[in-house]
């Protein structure tokens, strides 16, 4: 009879991971920033339907990159729990906290015990009442929660992104220095114009429920370019 064929645990384990970074690299990258008015999210998408920042719950967003259909499963899960414990407590008690360590939960168990791992990176954001409440939980394949201040950065060549978006900033911008500045960290040696771009904010001051997306007018305005 022969013998299983064996992985060492160690080596398995690397394998998944390299799978999930070098799929996940493969997708457009997204930037969180800090801003005046609240938290502003800027993604690489051309696809008008097909979103990749969206709203959990009242002053609590979404945002994934990699695989589609994984990420946005997870939204849907993060969107569900969030009304449920919402009503079930209040809506004080639905916080982009505790949503990040249910995802990192469920993230950790997938990359530890299944075949294969998710090949998404996602991020919580919740704007709070003044700049010190603000909060950016982003959370990687297996499951690791980073929690970042000022900015936040998914997806493929995060590291030269980070250091664009790095030089100069500010957590005073106001929304179409941050617009320009995102997309310029994003865009690197290339250029984005508005089409390539969906934009997306939490308003610190615009009542209970935060999230706006950003229309098109005004990518075009702050970047000073035409769409194509």
């Amino acid at each position: 009879m022969s013998m299983p064929f064996y992985v060492a645990p160690e080596q398995f384990m690397k394998d998944k991971a390299d799978f999930a970074r070098k799929n996940i690299a493969r997708g457009r990258p997204l930037v969180a920033v800090v801003y005046a008015d609240g938290i502003l999210i800027c993604a690489e998408n051309q696809s008008k339907s097909l979103h990749k920042v969206s709203e959990i719950y009242d002053r609590i967003a979404f945002a994934g990159v990699g695989r589609y259909n994984e990420f946005d499963s997870l939204r849907r899960a993060g969107v569900q729990h969030a009304d449920v414990k919402g009503y079930q407590f209040s809506r004080e008690d639905v916080d982009a906290r505790s949503l990040a360590n249910l995802y990192a939960q469920y993230m950790g168990n997938v990359f530890t015990h299944d075949m294969k791992p998710l090949e998404v990176e996602i991020l919580v954001a919740e704007v709070g009442a003044d700049p010190g409440g603000d909060q950016l939980f982003h959370i990687l394949y297996d499951g690791s929660v980073v929690d970042e201040d000022r900015y936040s950065v998914l997806g493929g060549e995060a590291e030269a992104i980070s250091g664009r978006l790095e030089e100069g900033f500010e957590s005073t911008w106001s929304l179409d220095v941050a617009i320009r500045r995102a997309a310029k960290a994003l865009a690197g040696d290339r250029e984005l114009v508005s089409s390539d771009l969906e934009v997306a904010v939490l308003l610190r001051s615009d009542g209970r429920r935060a999230f706006r997306r950003i229309d098109d007018a005004v990518v075009v305005g702050a970047l000073g370019v035409t769409a194509s």
